[in-house]
C-alpha cells in the first residue's frame, strides 16, 4: 500500500476487509442503523485503493488528513452518543467500535494499522458471541474467525500465497486449535451467574408483557417462535391441565389490564394435590422478567426465583437469554388463608362510567345465584348459551370494551372473554384478576420434551371463592371447548399462517422437530454448561469432590495431552535449518564484537561491515577483515574442505580475535 509497509499482501488486506464486514453485520442487530452504511463505504474506498497494486503516492495522496479524520472520529462519536444517550452497554459499544474503525481504514496504510483493524474485527465478533448464542449463527461465527485468522496470516508473512492458501493454512491451524478450546470447555473452571452476559439495552420480544388489551395477543398468536421447553422426569400432563403460569394483571381501566408489582400482602401457603409434574423447563428470553411455569409450581430457592404473593415466579435478574430452571407442579392447589383488605380492594376495583351495561348484567346474574361460586357458573352459563364465537379476526373493541363484546360483536379470542369475565366478577363484588401464560405444548418425540410456541400464548380468569382460595376459570373453555383439548390445534386452516400450514406435511414436520430438537440441545448442553455441569462431567469422569480442585487436575492433564499431540503432528513441518559450525563461529564473534560497541547493522553484508570497521574502528581491522574475506570465501564460493572450516573456527576463536574485542572493550 506505501513506502512504510511494501510487503503488504492485497490478498491479506481483502481478507482482513471481508471479515471486518461479516462481524458488523453479526452485530447489525444491536448497532445504530447508520453504522453498516459508514464501515462499507470505508471498505468499499480501500478496495479500490488495493486495485492500484500498493502504489503508495496514490494511497497517500487519497487518503483524508489529519484534520478531516479527527472531524469525522467526532462526528461519529456524536452519532453514537445521539442513538444511545451513552457510550457504555453493548449496543453502544459495538456501535462505536464499529465507527471507529471505519474511520481506522481511511488511515491504514501500515501493517501496525491493519494490526489494529483486525483486533477491532476479533473484538466485534465476541461482541456477536456475547449478544447471542444461536444455533444457527454458530457457523457465521467460525467462517468469520476463519477469514480473520486468514487475513492475520496475509499480513504476517504470506505476500506470495493466493487466498485459498491463507484460508488453508489458517484452516489448519485452527484445527490444531480445536482439542485445546473443547478442553477449556469442558475443564476450565466457569465462575457462577452470568460472568459473560453483558447488559443490554434491547429487551427480548415474547408473547406476554405486563399489560393486555384486547387484540394484543392476536399479534402473536400467528407465531411459531418458541416460548419455553419443559423435559419432564416422569408422567406428563394432558392437555388440559397444561396452564403455564405467567404475569398477573390486577389493575383495569375499562381496556387494558395492567401488572402491579407492589405486593399485595403476605404470600398466603397453598396447599397442593393431585399428581406431581417434576420437570425442567427452560424459557426463552422476555420482557417480563417471569418464569413461565406449569401451573401450580412449588416454590423454588430464594436464590433461583421469587415466588409472588399472586404466585408469579420471578427471575432474580432479567431473562436476556434462554434460561433452565427445575421445578416441581401440582395438578391441584388450594390457599385457605382469608384473602387480605388491600388484596380484596385492589382485585374489586372497576373504573366508574366504563361499561354500565356489563355492570347491569352482572346485577342480574348476581340476583339470580345463591352464593359466589353460584355467581361464576350464571355468569359461565351466559357465555356459553349467548352465541359467543371464538375467533382470532373479531371486530375492533370501542371505549366500553367489555359491553362491546358482551352486547354487540359477541365475538374474540382469550384475551376478550378474560377480560369480560374478570369484570363481570367484579361488578358483582366476587375479587377476580387475569392470569396471562400459556395453554398447551407440542410434544417433541425426537428431543423428549414438550414444546410450547408463542402461538400457544392464552390468558384466562382466577376468582376468589370463601374457603377455596383463588380458583381458575377459563371463559374460553365455555366459548370453543375444542381450545382446550386440542390446543394450538384449534386454530383452523383459514386461520393460520403459511409456516403453520406447512407442519401439517409429515416430512417437513419432521424435519422442524428435528431442526428445534437441535437447538434445544445446543441450548441446553453447550449454552447452559455451566459450573454445575463441569462438576458433573467430571463426577463422570470419576472426579467426585465438588469444589473445582478435580476440574484443574483434568484440565493439567489434558493440557499436557494436547501438547505432546501437537508436538507430534507437527514434527514434519519443515523447520528452518540450523546454524552449522561456519556460522555459529561467525556469530560467537560477531557478539563479542557487538559487546564491545561495534555491532554489524541490519542491512550490512559481511564485507560491507569489515569495510565500515576498517573505517570506524580501525585498531580492529587486522583482525576481522581477513576473518571477513576468509568467511565470505568458505560460505559464497566453491565448496571447501571441512578441515578449511575447521581451521576458520579455531581462528575465529582464536586469541587474536578476542584481544582485538578486548582492547576494543577496554577503549570504549
Amino acid at each position: 500500500m506505501n513506502a512504510e509497509a511494501p510487503a503488504l499482501s492485497p490478498q491479506g488486506l481483502r481478507l482482513s476487509l471481508l471479515g471486518l464486514m461479516l462481524t458488523a453485520a453479526l452485530n447489525a442487530q444491536h448497532t445504530a442503523w447508520w453504522c453498516l452504511p459508514v464501515l462499507a463505504a470505508a471498505c468499499a474506498w480501500h478496495l479500490r485503493l488495493i486495485s492500484y497494486a500498493g502504489s503508495a503516492t496514490r494511497a497517500a495522496a487519497a487518503s483524508p488528513g489529519k484534520a478531516a479524520r479527527v472531524a469525522l472520529a467526532l462526528l461519529l462519536t456524536l452519532g453514537v452518543l445521539l442513538s444511545f444517550r451513552t457510550l457504555n452497554g453493548l449496543e453502544a459499544g459495538a456501535t462505536l467500535l464499529t465507527a471507529m474503525t471505519a474511520a481506522k481504514l481511511f488511515e491504514a496504510r501500515s501493517a501496525r494499522d491493519w494490526y489494529v483493524v483486525l483486533g477491532a474485527a476479533l473484538f466485534l465478533l465476541l461482541a456477536a458471541c456475547l449478544d447471542r448464542q444461536q444455533l444457527w449463527r454458530f457457523p457465521l461465527y467460525a467462517l468469520a474467525l476463519w477469514i480473520l485468522a486468514a487475513a492475520l496470516r496475509g499480513l504476517n508473512g504470506g505476500q506470495a500465497q493466493s487466498a485459498q492458501g491463507l484460508l488453508g493454512g489458517a484452516g489448519r491451524q485452527l484445527l490444531l486449535a480445536l482439542p485445546l478450546g473443547v478442553l477449556l470447555f469442558l475443564f476450565f473452571p466457569r465462575l457462577p451467574g452470568a460472568f459473560w452476559a453483558l447488559p443490554s439495552g434491547e429487551e427480548a420480544v415474547s408473547g406476554l408483557g405486563d399489560d393486555m388489551s384486547p387484540g394484543d395477543i392476536a399479534r402473536l398468536v400467528e407465531s411459531d417462535e418458541p416460548a419455553l421447553r419443559a423435559r419432564f422426569s416422569g408422567a406428563v400432563p394432558a392437555v388440559p391441565e397444561r396452564y403455564w403460569r405467567g404475569p398477573v394483571l390486577h389493575d383495569f381501566d375499562g381496556h387494558t389490564w395492567r401488572r402491579r408489582h407492589a405486593p399485595l400482602g403476605p404470600l398466603n401457603p397453598l396447599h397442593y394435590a393431585g399428581e406431581a409434574y417434576s420437570y425442567v423447563v427452560t424459557v426463552e428470553p422476555n420482557s417480563h422478567g417471569t418464569i413461565v411455569a406449569l401451573e401450580m409450581a412449588v416454590p423454588p430457592d430464594q436464590t433461583v426465583a421469587r415466588f409472588t404473593d399472586d404466585y408469579q415466579l420471578l427471575a432474580p435478574s432479567p431473562l436476556r437469554q434462554a434460561q433452565s430452571y427445575s421445578l416441581i407442579s401440582y395438578a391441584q392447589f388450594q390457599a385457605d388463608a382469608p384473602l387480605t383488605p388491600l388484596a380484596r380492594h385492589v382485585d374489586l376495583q372497576l373504573p366508574k362510567g366504563r361499561n354500565p351495561r356489563t355492570a347491569t348484567l352482572a346485577a342480574r346474574l348476581r340476583a339470580a345465584a345463591p352464593d359466589d361460586a353460584g355467581f361464576v357458573q350464571e355468569a359461565l352459563n351466559y357465555l356459553r348459551d349467548g352465541g359467543f364465537v371464538y375467533t382470532l379476526t373479531p371486530q375492533r373493541l370501542g371505549r366500553d370494551s367489555v359491553d362491546d363484546l358482551l352486547f354487540d360483536t359477541r365475538e374474540g379470542f382469550c384475551a376478550h372473554y378474560a377480560s369480560a369475565f374478570a369484570t363481570l366478577m367484579r361488578a358483582g363484588a366476587v375479587p377476580a384478576r387475569v392470569v396471562t401464560g400459556y395453554l398447551g405444548g407440542e410434544w417433541n418425540r425426537i428431543g423428549g420434551y414438550l414444546l410450547v410456541r408463542q402461538s400457544d400464548a392464552h390468558a384466562w380468569t382466577e376468582v376468589w371463592l370463601a374457603g377455596r382460595g383463588w380458583v381458575r376459570t377459563d371463559p374460553t373453555a365455555v366459548v370453543a371447548p375444542e381450545r382446550i383439548t386440542r390446543g394450538a390445534e384449534l386454530l383452523s386452516a383459514g386461520l393460520r399462517s403459511e409456516g403453520a400450514r406447512l407442519l401439517h406435511v409429515p416430512w417437513l414436520a419432521d424435519a422442524l422437530l428435528a431442526w428445534d430438537a437441535l437447538n434445544a440441545w445446543w441450548q441446553d448442553d453447550i449454552v447452559g454448561f455451566n459450573f454445575s455441569r463441569q462438576l458433573d462431567f467430571a463426577h463422570w469422569f470419576g472426579f467426585s469432590d465438588r469444589n473445582g480442585y478435580r476440574l484443574a487436575v483434568g484440565l493439567g492433564c489434558g493440557l499436557v495431552a494436547w501438547m505432546l499431540w501437537l508436538s507430534w503432528t507437527l514434527r514434519s513441518a519443515p523447520r528452518a535449518p540450523r546454524p552449522d559450525d561456519l556460522s555459529r563461529a561467525w556469530r560467537r564473534l560477531e557478539a563479542r564484537l557487538a559487546r564491545a560497541g561495534a555491532p554489524r547493522l541490519p542491512h550490512e553484508g559481511i564485507l560491507a561491515y569489515a569495510q565500515r570497521l576498517s573505517r570506524t574502528h580501525p585498531h580492529l581491522a587486522d583482525a576481522v577483515t581477513p576473518l571477513a574475506r576468509r568467511f565470505a570465501r568458505l560460505r559464497y564460493g566453491p565448496p571447501s574442505s571441512p578441515r578449511r572450516v575447521r581451521v576458520f573456527v579455531r581462528q575465529a576463536r582464536g586469541a587474536r580475535a578476542a584481544r582485538a574485542a578486548r582492547a576494543a572493550r577496554a577503549r570504549f
